[in-house]
Order: structure tokens, then sequence, then C-alpha cells
């Protein structure tokens, strides 16, 4: 851990390569317009607290908003993307109600009450959602109840990823617009995005998650 309290990419031995850990939220939204959106508000990670998005288009384009060139270089070695744009990324969560400013995007949504898998999700210890082995352990349970997502697989560059979930929340109300149009009510995430190797859940939810990426060759 650095002076923040934040993971530092650890050199592996033999065999082992260097890991990443990003503790935070994770929001995937559709809207009527066929626009969706997945937002990432990371309070802990390797590059300090910071929030990003990716959006889909309805004609299949994949854009990343990013806060610094650091973390824009970051995340599109690691997902895929065909535009990626460095702006201001600002997130903020009172209780319930999000709002997320990032250049041509204008988001506010709110969550309700968990189900019966987010009251499970919350548990699980935060030490055994976080490690890659309960990742691994819970992905074939994950793709029956949630079709689409996987918590491991694949990602750019050579890279692995595992992703722990602790919490899952879903949301109930949405208010988006983009380059000023608006996108639309709430609707499920249909057809699946396709930044990575899985999908977030059909249903509109936020989860509270914990996703370790593990470096592939330089």
């Amino acid at each position: 851990m650095d002076g923040r309290g934040h993971d530092r990419p650890h050199p592996g031995g033999a065999g082992r390569r260097a890991r990443l850990r990003f503790d935070g939220w994770i929001a995937g939204l559709g809207t009527a317009s066929g626009t969706r959106l997945v937002i990432g508000h990371w309070p802990r990670s390797p590059f300090g607290p910071f929030s990003d998005v990716m959006v889909e288009r309805p004609d299949g384009e994949r854009l990343l908003l990013a806060p610094t060139d650091e973390i824009a270089d970051f995340v599109r070695r690691t997902y895929t993307f065909d535009t990626v744009r460095v702006l201001p990324v600002a997130a903020h969560v009172v209780g319930g109600s999000w709002r997320v400013a990032a250049g041509p995007l204008d988001l506010r949504f709110t969550t309700g009450r968990r189900g019966p898998l987010g009251l499970l999700l919350r548990c699980v210890p935060g030490a055994v959602a976080g490690s890659p082995l309960w990742s691994a352990l819970t992905d074939p349970f994950a793709r029956v109840l949630l079709p689409g997502v996987r918590t491991r697989g694949g990602a750019g560059q050579g890279r692995r990823e595992w992703y722990g979930a602790r919490d899952l929340l879903p949301v109930t109300a949405l208010s988006a617009a983009f380059d000023g149009a608006d996108l639309g009510p709430l609707a499920p995430v249909a057809p699946p995005v396709r930044f990575g190797f899985g999908s977030v859940p059909r249903a509109p939810a936020v989860a509270r998650i914990t996703t370790t990426v593990a470096l592939g060759p330089d």
C-alpha cells in the first residue's frame, strides 16, 4: 500500500504478473434512446480517487470519457473503444442519488432498496470478495443469475481481470443528456455493452466492487 492507502502494482516473482486493485462502484445503465452507460466510481485505486464513463451509442460507437491521460491510457489498454476523450469527470453521490458530469454527458440517477442478491453479497467479507480466487469460484453462478455478466476473464494487452461484488442496488430512475440531447428514460442495458469480456446486468444496477487487474507482458 502507498502512503494514501492505495494498492500499488507489485512486481511478481517468476510466473506472477503485477496486479492493480480498484475499489469502488460500477453503475450499468440503459436508456430508451439505445445509449448504454457504464460509470466507474473509484474512491481507492492506484491512481488515487477518480471516476470514468464508458458510453456505447445506438450506432455501436464505444466511447471512453476519462479524467487524465494516465487513466485514459490504462483503461483503453484494458478495454476496447472507438473514441477516447480526456476531460473532467465528476461523480457526486449523496445517499441513493448520483450526479455525474463528464464533458458532453450530464447524468442523474437514483438507486432503490437492495434485493435478495444484494443482501447476500453484503454478507461476504471484503477480504474474501476482493480475492481473485473468490471471483473465479463465483463466475459460473454469475453467468446463470445475471446473463452476460462474468467475474473473471481476459482483457486487452494480455491482461487478466477479476471482479468481486460486495453489494448490488437497483437503479430506479434516470435523467441523462449527451451533447444536449435527452437520452430518454431508464431502460434495460440491451443489447449488452461490448467494452470487455463481459457486460453489466441487463437490469440497471449499481454494484459495490473490487476489481483486480493482472498486467500483461510489456
